[in-house]
């Protein structure tokens, strides 16, 4: 019973993480989109000054990457909180109903993994070369942080309960 417990307490963690910075990524619009355009730009791109891929700095499209990260991010919240809320409406249940409330826990924690790894390491780190600025190596090296907290409750909760 208590390892159940511990898995919808750690959902619960990941839910409020994901709606945190959620939030504090509209609390501080302006300079979140000013460190987007810095990024997609390719600004003080010395490492590596040359891309395949254009810099973009057409603000309707930094808005638009914007809104989808952080539309994302309060998916990811709210997916992790109906999960852990689910789970916790099955914690006394026998295993398999247990194990069949998962299903919006994983979603949770796998909608943070799509934006922490897929969209800041996959599209930021690697076709964007964020990680040769400062900014875009301390939001690299966060979203790293992010993506490991995520995929770490994924495989904890997607482990069967007895």
């Amino acid at each position: 019973m208590a390892i159940r417990h511990l898995k919808i307490v750690f959902v619960g963690f990941i839910s409020l993480l994901c709606l945190f910075y959620a939030a504090q990524n509209v609390a501080n619009l302006n300079v979140c989109y000013q460190t987007f355009a810095y990024v997609l730009g390719g600004v003080d791109h010395e490492v590596y000054p040359d891309s395949f891929f254009p810099a973009i700095q057409n603000p309707a499209l930094i808005w638009l990457m914007l809104a989808v990260v952080v539309t994302l991010e309060f998916a990811a919240g709210l997916l992790a909180a109906k999960g852990a809320w689910d789970l916790w409406g099955v914690r006394k249940a026998p295993a398999t109903d247990f194990n069949g409330a998962k299903t919006f826990a994983l979603v949770g924690c796998g909608m943070g993994i799509v934006v922490w790894f897929g969209l800041f390491s996959v599209f930021g780190g690697a076709l964007f070369q964020m990680w040769q600025t400062e900014i875009g190596g301390g939001s690299m090296e966060d979203s790293f942080q992010f993506f490991g907290a995520c995929a770490l409750i994924f495989l904890i909760v997607k482990g069967d309960d007895d």
